[in-house]
């Protein structure tokens, strides 16, 4: 029974060894997990700033795109209002200037036919 006794001897140190080799892969598995979920735990904390971080972000969007809209229509307004502002005084000025040159023939003399002819019987004499 010695051969199998030192057989026996070679398995008992290769699985003491297989096993120690077993447990050191686990060690070395086990560091890399707790690495990976202090990772995931700070990538977490950093997704949920992230989050509100955009959620706030949004709401300051919203409302700068609403002010922005206000102002858009404002602006609308008030240029269609200017327009018409312009036409309104394009229209006063052509009738202003119509009234002008209705005073400036109602300001002239009217000839009449007497004065016609001192002037021209006055050429005659002349």
């Amino acid at each position: 029974m010695g051969e199998a006794g030192a057989a026996l001897q070679g398995y008992n140190a290769a699985l003491l060894e297989g096993l120690a080799e077993l447990r050191a892969r686990r060690d070395e598995l086990s560091e890399r997990i707790r690495e990976e979920e202090a990772e995931r735990g700070r990538l977490q904390a950093r997704l949920g700033a992230l989050s509100q971080r955009l959620a706030r972000t949004n709401e300051s969007l919203a409302g700068h795109l609403a002010a922005r809209s206000e102002l858009d229509r404002s602006i609308a307004e008030t240029e269609a209002a200017y327009g018409k502002i312009l036409e309104s005084s394009q229209t006063l000025l052509d009738v202003l200037k119509g009234e002008i040159g209705n005073a400036s023939k109602a300001s002239e003399p009217k000839s009449t036919s007497k004065q016609k002819e001192k002037q021209t019987s006055g050429q005659k004499h002349s």
